[in-house]
């Protein structure tokens, strides 16, 4: 079993965090975009980019809609 030093686990602890914030940061971004005209202007975007570098926002974009998908059987 290896122990961490605490500047590497604070380094660590710091990356996540930060990659977690750009992440939310960009599902908020990508939240604003509802309509289906919104929704041809990123894919549009997304499709002039590599499947890896459009991976993320491909599933963030998924997760909004289950999630949109969700709410609206809920209401009804």
């Amino acid at each position: 079993m290896s122990i961490i030093d605490t500047t590497t686990a604070r380094t660590r602890l710091a990356q996540w965090r930060a990659a977690r914030d750009a992440r939310l940061r960009l599902e908020r971004e990508l939240g604003a975009y509802v309509t289906a005209a919104d929704r041809a202007e990123i894919d549009a975007i997304v499709g002039r980019h590599t499947v890896d570098e459009a991976r993320e926002v491909e599933a963030i974009l998924t997760e909004q809609a289950v999630e949109r998908a969700h709410r609206g059987a809920v209401a009804a």
